[in-house]
């Protein structure tokens, strides 16, 4: 091989690389935006006691830790609340408000995290939230949730 060959192999190679890179980069954002539209869905389903999108979203191994483990939630657990919601007709959660959302991506896991302000009145209690979905079979389930009640300046 000569000299103006191995340019052009080494040219082509680069070129490839960045090619790659940029797929890769693509997915990563494609993913991000994924992930926050299904935790979207994730505060928007409790909200409206969608039971089908709970048991749809909800990976069979899930478990959610509240507060240093006050209570620990599995799928099954979450249902059941749901179904006891819908059954009395229940509604004291007026809102559930995102902020602060960030999405980290590692191959087929995602972390998504942020602040919830949930309004079941009369005063809203703010939460921060760490979400670890996965992906199987090419779709997302979310596979644990842990949250933890901000203290307010007056509470104890």
């Amino acid at each position: 091989m000569n000299l103006y060959s191995m340019k052009i192999l080494s040219a082509l190679s680069v070129l490839y690389l960045l090619f790659i890179s940029q797929v890769f980069a693509v997915e990563k954002g494609s993913n991000q935006e994924i992930l926050k539209a299904l935790d979207a869905s994730w505060e928007k389903a409790q909200l409206d006691l969608n039971l089908e999108h709970l048991q749809s979203l909800l990976a069979e191994d899930f478990i959610w830790v509240h507060n240093h483990a006050g209570t620990i939630d599995t799928k099954s657990d979450v249902l059941a609340r749901i179904e006891r919601y819908l059954r009395s007709e229940k509604r004291d959660t007026r809102a559930r408000i995102n902020k602060n959302v960030e999405v980290i991506v590692l191959g087929e896991t995602g972390v998504v995290s942020g602040y919830t302000t949930v309004d079941r009145g009369p005063i809203p209690v703010t939460y921060h939230f760490m979400r670890t979905y996965v992906k199987t079979n090419g779709k997302y389930s979310l596979l644990a949730n842990h949250t933890m009640a901000i203290p307010t300046p007056n509470s104890d």
